[in-house]
């Protein structure tokens, strides 16, 4: 596919996406808000808040980040504060795509590096659009998170001068094999990177064959994520309220899970049990909320201020950015997306807080943390709903193995940690002198 054929089909679905931000307004109405910033029009102009990020730049020169939604958002923290700390005259520019990123942005950078970072969306591919973005904001470099390949917004800034970097760069096996069908594309915009640090070796290989030249391995910054001391203390107050023998907290669960995880639980009751379940997306809280009360469980949400007492199967967990004091509650954690094909999430912040951690057989979106944590013996993995429920009664029952995976996910955590260094380093190379 050509540039000119992929511009093409954004011009012509843009009912559809306008119909897709207003179908997604509906169980969550953030998608209403910041529509010009998803068309390059400066959102300063149309009430952008200071917790998003004050005014808009002035003189100082931007450094842009963009990381598309809440993981990578929470992934960018550490190098958030190296580029701020090595940059100390420039301002930074954050973007993402999803509402729950740009919340997450907020809540992490509230009371921190008062005027220097400022939130927006990242407008849509058209090239009109992304022209007009870098027009405004003239940023210095600009990086990008994961796997973020827009091809005319990299063109763009490769005819304005802009030097990009692709870092924490990955790419499964399976994303390798569609990306192949547009191969011509993919190529064109990698080889306009002047970086890419990926996360592992296979990822940099997968990446030149897709076409990159530049490629290093720096590691994950997930690894460099520590959880926030007052959510610890926040989760560690909450067990010790509750009273509780044996707590397994779903996290990170995904439509069509919870169903099959509460149908699991009815088979394996345990009154001594208290399962805390944290939704992915918080549009769906109401929505799980009535599955676990259709089921018969007794639920109680964290929202409404309700503590679990002795005769609650289910605390709900709906609220954003808590996730670490849910770990931190937790004697033994299952990370969702994994039940079913859809990828699964990030178990690394459940091992940075201690959990043993339990996933079911679709990882492929984070295969190789995930293979590297079951051989440490920081992760399970099991086939279904059934067998997670068996594993953690098992880990849940046995102190000393559950000690041990404890002990083996902290170890694990710690190991790999040093991409930001890495990568802070690589980056200082390429943008220019502080």
């Amino acid at each position: 596919m050509s540039r000119a054929l992929y511009s093409l089909v954004w011009y012509l679905a843009t009912p559809i996406v306008m119909a897709y931000l207003l179908w997604r307004s509906r169980r969550q109405p953030a998608y209403r808000e910041h529509w010009a910033e998803r068309f390059g029009i400066d959102g300063a102009s149309f009430g952008a808040s200071a917790r998003e990020g004050g005014a808009i730049p002035g003189a100082r020169p931007l450094i842009w980040l963009h990381a598309v939604s809440v993981g990578e958002t929470r992934a960018a923290e550490s190098l958030i504060g190296a580029l701020l700390e090595n940059y100390p005259g420039h301002d930074l520019l954050l973007t993402q795509m999803t509402p729950t990123g740009r919340e997450a942005a907020g809540q992490m950078l509230a009371g921190r590096w008062p005027g220097r970072v400022h939130i927006r969306y990242l407008p849509y591919d058209y090239p009109h659009a992304v022209a007009r973005f870098l027009a405004r904001y003239r940023p210095a470099a600009g990086i990008l998170m994961e796997t973020e390949l827009w091809p005319n917004l990299i063109a763009a800034a490769a005819q304005r001068g802009v030097p990009l970097a692709l870092v924490n760069a990955r790419l499964s096996p399976r994303s390798l094999a569609r990306a192949r069908r547009f191969a011509g594309v993919a190529r064109r915009a990698l080889a306009r990177f002047a970086l890419i640090a990926a996360q592992t070796e296979g990822d940099a290989e997968r990446l030149r064959t897709l076409g990159a030249a530049r490629v290093i391995v720096t590691g994950n910054l997930k690894f460099d994520q520590i959880p926030a001391a007052d959510l610890i203390a926040l989760g560690r107050a909450w067990r010790a309220s509750w009273q509780r023998q044996r707590v397994l907290v779903a996290a990170s669960t995904r439509d069509g899970e919870e169903a099959l995880l509460l149908a699991a639980l009815a088979r394996n009751p345990d009154p001594g049990r208290l399962t805390v379940l944290v939704p992915r997306h918080p549009q769906r809280f109401d929505e799980v909320a009535a599955l676990v009360e259709a089921s018969g469980l007794v639920l109680a949400r964290r929202s409404q201020g309700t503590a679990p007492d002795a005769t609650v199967d289910i605390w709900l967990g709906d609220s954003m950015g808590e996730m670490p004091a849910y770990y931190a509650a937790a004697d033994v954690a299952f990370v969702g997306g994994s039940l079913l094909p859809l990828g699964g999430q990030n178990l690394i912040e459940a091992c940075a807080c201690g959990v043993p951690v339990l996933v079911g057989p679709h990882t492929f979106n984070f295969a190789d943390a995930t293979e590297q944590a079951i051989a440490a013996g920081a992760a399970r993995r099991v086939a279904d709903a059934d067998e997670m429920i068996a594993a953690a009664s098992g880990l849940l029952s046995d102190d000393i193995a559950r000690a041990r995976a404890s002990s083996a996910a902290l170890a694990f955590s710690s190991m790999h940690g040093g991409a930001t260094a890495r990568t802070i380093a690589a980056l200082l190379a390429l943008l220019a002198a502080p």
